[in-house]
């Protein structure tokens, strides 16, 4: 397979050479950092409501951090290795960290400009009133002192550094406070350091005092411990109290040939984590440059790393403060709408031997997902189950039901991802559970995270067993399925459930090269399938014919799939990209990608579905859904399956509902441009015009099917 890859790759550069315009690229990390920051223009917007802009800013934050633990890492780690090989854009990964940073210093201050000018003052006006340790009257510094005593102090401890205590060893992204002492009886002698890890249990916004009707004081837990150090270190006279944090690298490292047992293997790395190379330094800007220096010695880590901030850090716990009981000051609540022909537990299997279902979440309810696993464990008919998990929630119905099928005698099977990115232990709670109640489980193919999502059912109807099958863009998770937007879609289709079975035994057993007649799927055929499409819609173009792609995803990536878009433009074919995050496609580039289109949407609910339209020469288009972004890890290093959608009321509904509406939307979406930027498009109605919002219409549209 890797050579008919290789193969197919050097004539695609063949051709492009040949092309009139030579095909270029963005920059992966720049284009990912202009999606941050587009997450960050929420959190600026007044449209939304101050909580709202809150939880934005807590996203950036903690969008942020995984950047700096898997992205920054890695290229910290090729820079270091001496690698100076340029990617897809041209840019070696040493000058791909000097723009990163420069990129990173702008967003920090916006950010910090966003919660010191904007969210800070709002806040105040609603009574959430943050408190530094220089505004507490006389009656809250009591309080706060009492707090420290009682419920900080006990439980941090001190750790001293110098020539008998080495620098400790410090969690990734933990909070900590680096405290500077003077011994007063020799005044003579170099100030000491000393470190306070603080325990995750502590809430880092503490509330001072009850409440006083709608006005909530409020002080973070470092500006306590800070204020209160000296307590910590008798005799001592504090000089400087500063909070810090260290990221570090977070991608595990598994050899799955030379591992026994993955899921002990993927334990030990996940202990490892935490020992992980710093790759970044978060610390307030009031530290001195000699403490800073000793910080960074101590860390290994080159200045150029660190980044002084003006406090408080790691903003991703404000969050905290978006909990609180103000309905006036979130969106309005939405209730998803379980008005599909599957609101009936009990006919699921009756009504899909007559009819296919799309849903559509969160505006569709999720609880025909877990009411057709439910209803597969208790119903006596089904044989067997199978099912991926990727991530799922802590309290997953669907986990308890497989435990429930197989206590009833089913055959169970679960492939559980244990490598799924900051959930592998999560998932390895899940595994051990469903291994002890006697479910198969089974962990996919060796150097392929199983990234599809996919449920197979196996029932005995009269004489003969029947295949259903829940085949979906997002993860079976019923918390992230309130908030992410994402398609399900049931079938009974003996094309498509067969192409699932052969799947699932492939996963499960041996199948170096399956054939999948209906499904697309990698590692195996997807990209090749993927590439023929859109060199189709290019040849129709090219030969006057209809052609037109539409395509929805999260991220674009591969430089393949992008030079074929690239040749579909220069033929005539009309593209329009709806593309959330990364995108290193460049569009409207004259005779190169004057008809391509890329615009992003960002809002309320987080764009997750991936759908894909060719029109195919105005004859029977083909209408894709699935798993996959078109990036080269979902292409070649993860199980991905793309499905196609027959039953024409869902494929209208895909084109002229999904498409369409995703197409319009001016409220939320910005349109990217040739030179990197992205902007806000033009409204039909012009300037005064109201914006139009996808997210509200679709919204609208499950409140009138609710209603009927």
């Amino acid at each position: 397979m890797n050579q008919r890859i290789s193969t197919k790759s050097r004539r695609r550069a063949e051709a492009a050479r040949e092309r009139p315009v030579k095909p270029f690229y963005f920059n992966r990390e720049l284009s990912w950092l202009a999606f941050n920051r587009r997450v960050l223009e929420q959190a600026r917007s007044e449209r939304h409501p101050l909580l709202e802009r809150v939880r934005f800013l807590a996203i950036f934050s903690n969008n942020l951090d995984e950047f700096f633990e898997i992205r920054v890492a890695g290229l910290i780690q090729q820079a270091e290795s001496g690698v100076a090989e340029p990617g897809p854009d041209g840019v070696d990964p040493e000058t791909q960290l000097r723009r990163i940073r420069a990129m990173v210093d702008t967003l920090l201050e916006e950010q910090y400009a966003c919660w010191h000018k904007q969210l800070v003052p709002a806040l105040a006006a609603e009574g959430f009133r943050f408190r530094s340790a220089r505004d507490l009257s006389s009656r809250e510094l009591a309080w706060v002192r009492a707090y420290f005593q009682q419920q900080v102090y006990p439980v941090l401890t001190p750790l001293a550094v110098d020539q008998a205590h080495p620098f400790p060893q410090l969690g990734n992204k933990t909070l900590n406070v680096v405290v500077a002492l003077d011994n007063p009886a020799t005044p003579s002698v170099e100030q000491s350091i000393a470190i306070l890890p603080v325990p995750r249990i502590l809430p880092r916004i503490v509330s001072i005092g009850p409440a006083h009707g709608r006005t909530v004081p409020l002080i973070f837990l470092s500006e306590i411990i800070k204020l209160f150090a000296g307590e910590l270190f008798p005799g001592y006279r504090v000089t400087g109290a500063h909070a810090f944090r260290v990221t570090r690298n977070s991608d595990l490292y598994i050899d799955e040939e030379e591992s026994a047992n993955l899921l002990k293997k993927i334990e030990e790395e996940l202990r490892n984590l935490r020992r992980g190379a710093a790759v970044r330094l978060e610390i307030e800007a009031t530290v001195d440059r000699a403490l800073f220096n000793t910080l960074c010695t101590h860390l290994s880590l080159p200045a150029r790393h660190a980044f002084r901030l003006e406090g408080p850090l790691n903003l991703l716990r404000v969050e905290s403060v978006a909990e609180f009981d103000r309905p006036d000051l979130k969106y309005p609540p939405f209730l998803p709408a379980n008005a599909s022909p599957l609101r009936d537990p009990a006919r699921i299997f009756e009504t899909l031997r007559t009819q296919d279902v799309l849903l559509h979440h969160p505006y569709d309810s999720f609880t025909p997902v877990v009411d057709f696993v439910e209803q597969a464990a208790r119903d006596p008919q089904v044989f067997a189950i199978k099912q991926t998990f990727y991530r799922t929630s802590g309290d997953s119905p669907l986990v308890r039901a497989l435990i429930d099928a197989s206590q009833n005698g089913k055959q169970v099977t679960a492939l559980v991802e244990l490598k799924a990115r900051f959930d592998e232990a999560n998932n390895i709670q899940w595994a051990r559970q469903l291994e002890e109640a006697g479910v198969h489980v089974v962990y996919g193919l060796i150097g392929h995270k199983t990234h599809c999502k996919m449920c197979l059912v196996v029932r005995r109807e009269g004489r003969r067993l029947v295949h259903y099958v829940h085949l979906g863009t997002g993860n079976y998770n019923p918390r992230t399925a309130r908030c992410y937007t994402d398609l399900s879609y049931f079938t009974a289709r003996t094309d498509m459930t067969s192409d699932a079975a052969e799947l699932f035994n492939t996963l499960t057993g041996f199948g170096r090269s399956p054939r999948f007649r209906h499904l697309f799927v990698a590692p195996f055929d997807l990209h090749r399938r993927t590439c023929k499409l859109i060199a189709r819609e290019a040849r129709h173009a090219a030969a006057g014919r209809p052609a037109r792609i539409m395509a929805k995803m999260n991220a674009l990536v591969d430089e393949d799939t992008i030079d074929e878009l690239y040749a579909a433009s220069q033929a005539g074919v009309s593209i329009d990209l709806i593309v959330r995050g990364t995108c290193c496609l460049v569009p409207g580039v004259p005779g190169l990608s004057e008809n391509i289109r890329v615009r992003s949407i960002v809002g309320r609910f987080l764009e997750h579905a991936r759908a894909f339209y060719f029109e195919n020469d105005g004859g029977k288009p083909v209408i894709l859904a699935g798993s996959a972004d078109w990036m080269p890890r979902n292409f070649f290093r993860r199980v991905e399956v793309q499905f196609p959608i027959g039953a024409p009321a869902l494929r209208r509904w895909v084109v002229e509902g999904l498409f369409a509406t995703e197409l319009r939307d001016t409220a939320n979406t910005r349109v990217l441009l040739a030179n990197g930027t992205y902007v806000v498009p033009t409204r039909s109605g012009g300037r005064g015009s109201r914006a139009f919002s996808a997210h509200e219409q679709f919204m609208a549209a499950a409140n009138a099917r609710a209603r009927e």
